[in-house]
């Protein structure tokens, strides 16, 4: 999605003379994501629609929650307008673990985990609803156009009639915590896009490795838990994939992802077997 006129006249404002140096959108979503310089140094340019509520939510985590992880193991907020769904941050070096050799390397994880728990660490909070609101929502997920088969729709609803119920503890979370999301330079790992940060159980930022990096390497789950400090999965983790493999599922079809929509459904099959 290119910027508005809006945007590009306050982007002007803000980063006079700017050169765009490349497009790193994702093409999924209405976010726009740029890689600019201006007075010699990169930034990150976000920009999305009005209906999306991914850059809100990032501008609040650079504002709230970021501040362990800076000044160079995650962005720093430079600018930002929420009425014109728009933000300038810094520009971390280096490439993306995922698809390069860091990504199989425990090192990273042992770092990676290090930096969640600096995040989940900072504040607690405790939460009655909780469960209940995320029961809600995977039968709301369910009710969307999907692919999931018939059979395991019927067990993800039997499993939500008896959903786990009561109190759990919150934390600052990244809400979208794998190796896609950190960049590693001179072997060294920090953490970007916070558009998915929230208040969370901890254990929601392990939910997207488990079924990935961790389902054929052990060493990689010792390493990042060595270095969070604990294990945060409660008692109904297997409760927690499930309803992240149905959400899955359903938004990456909605999308027309159909790889990240595949990953939901096998999840699925084997959370349901």
């Amino acid at each position: 999605m290119p910027l508005t006129t809006t945007q590009q006249a306050l982007l002007d404002t803000w980063l006079p003379g700017h050169t765009v140096l490349g497009d790193h959108s994702w093409g999924l979503v209405s976010t726009t994501v740029l890689r600019v310089r201006h007075a010699g140094r990169d930034l990150t340019v976000k920009a999305s629609s009005p209906d999306d509520h991914h850059l809100a939510r990032e501008v609040v985590a650079h504002r709230e929650v970021t501040a362990p992880l800076l000044p160079d193991r995650a962005p720093t907020l430079v600018r930002a307008d929420l009425d014109a769904h728009l933000l300038v941050a810094t520009w971390l070096p280096g490439r993306l673990v995922q698809g390069t050799p860091a990504e199989h390397d425990p090192a990273s994880y042992h770092q990676a985990g290090e930096l969640l728990g600096r995040l989940h660490g900072q504040f607690s909070r405790t939460d009655e609803d909780w469960l209940e609101q995320q029961r809600v929502r995977t039968a709301r997920w369910l009710a969307r156009p999907h692919r999931i088969p018939r059979a395991h729709v019927d067990r993800v609803e039997r499993r939500l009639a008896s959903w786990p119920v009561g109190p759990v503890t919150l934390t600052p979370t990244h809400g979208d915590f794998h190796p896609r999301n950190w960049v590693v330079e001179d072997g060294t790992v920090s953490v970007i896009d916070f558009g998915r940060a929230q208040w969370r159980p901890p254990a929601t930022d392990l939910a997207r490795m488990e079924p990935r990096q961790w389902r054929d390497d052990p060493r990689l789950e010792a390493a990042f838990l060595e270095g969070h400090g604990t294990d945060p999965r409660p008692s109904w983790w297997r409760d927690l994939l499930l309803a992240e493999a149905v959400g899955t599922a359903v938004w990456a079809h909605q999308v027309g992802d159909e790889p990240f929509e595949q990953e939901g459904l096998q999840q699925l099959a084997e959370l349901t077997a």
